[in-house]
């Protein structure tokens, strides 16, 4: 399959992500129990794939597990969470979604503090659309706050987590690849979000056939298929050129949100939206020439 088509995919079925939370939230399941549902059936379905394509590819360390607590229980349970409870706070997927993207800002500061990498002219001017962005989502321009403080912060929540897999995971990414990777983030979440949600006391609930459909398209549609999909596009792609194709799962969480929960844009939250994905196009691209260089 062209590499294009592949990530491009990918960014599709990550943007639907919500039209199955709401299945799962109108039975009553709450945020983190959406993320144990979640992480449980897509852990499932990679330790299944890889027993019978790659065996070799769930082999670790023991003492690297620390790595995998970073990315399983701070960075996939903390974002999905703030990422689920952001979309019913909200009641659309939108600006959710657009938070959730400002991740490669959160990385880039936090690579400054932990890894010493430099913020460079185009880093910041990144930073600075950003933060324009969100002064035109959250209505700060206009003087007329459209978001409350809670919706703000889980967002941004959303957002910090999805960028400490990053963190987390580049200690390890030498040394694993990625598919192994986020197998056992996806195990560990499993093995921490399950207590914590109690859906063990919900799995009849779960036998429920909206529930089912639900499940499925969460794990498989939105989870396994599309980090598939991803991985293999970059195969022929470079890093950057596939973030870039990538920034159309913002766009389909907003075709999504006009669909399906009658969201409504003003000017000044197009406006915003419009600044956040510049500011990802900017870093993107910046990869892109330095692999073009290389």
């Amino acid at each position: 399959m062209n590499s294009v088509v592949c990530i491009t995919s990918a960014g599709i079925l990550w943007g639907i992500i919500a039209i199955f939370i709401s299945l799962l939230k109108d039975l009553g399941f709450n945020s983190l129990q959406c993320v144990a549902i979640r992480v449980f059936f897509s852990a499932l379905c990679l330790v299944i794939y890889l027993s019978i394509f790659d065996r070799s590819k769930l082999k670790i360390e023991f003492r690297d597990i620390i790595y995998f607590l970073g990315t399983g229980i701070f960075s996939i349970i903390f974002f999905n969470y703030c990422y689920f409870e952001a979309i019913e706070v909200i009641g659309g997927v939108a600006i959710p979604a657009l938070l959730l993207y400002m991740a490669p800002i959160f990385v880039m500061i936090m690579s400054f503090f932990f890894f010493h990498e430099k913020l460079n002219k185009r880093k910041v001017l990144a930073l600075f659309i950003t933060i324009i962005g969100l002064c035109f989502i959250t209505g700060a321009f206009s003087q007329e706050v459209t978001l409350s403080g809670k919706a703000i912060l889980l967002g941004l929540g959303a957002g910090f987590g999805y960028a400490l897999y990053s963190i987390f995971s580049k200690m390890i990414i030498d040394k694993y690849e990625a598919v192994t990777i986020i197998t056992y983030t996806f195990v560990v979440a499993a093995i921490g979000s399950i207590p914590l949600s109690g859906i063990i006391y919900h799995v009849n609930e779960l036998l429920n056939l909206q529930a089912v459909i639900a499940t499925i398209g969460l794990a498989i549609f939105c989870t396994v298929m599309p980090f598939l999909l991803y991985t293999t596009g970059l195969k022929k792609l470079e890093a950057g050129k596939a973030s870039i194709l990538a920034t159309i799962e913002p766009i389909v969480s907003a075709i999504v949100g006009l669909i399906f929960f009658q969201e409504v844009f003003d000017l000044t939250k197009i406006l915003g939206m419009i600044c956040i994905i510049s500011a990802i196009l900017i870093l993107n691209l910046n990869l892109v020439k330095v692999k073009s260089v290389n």
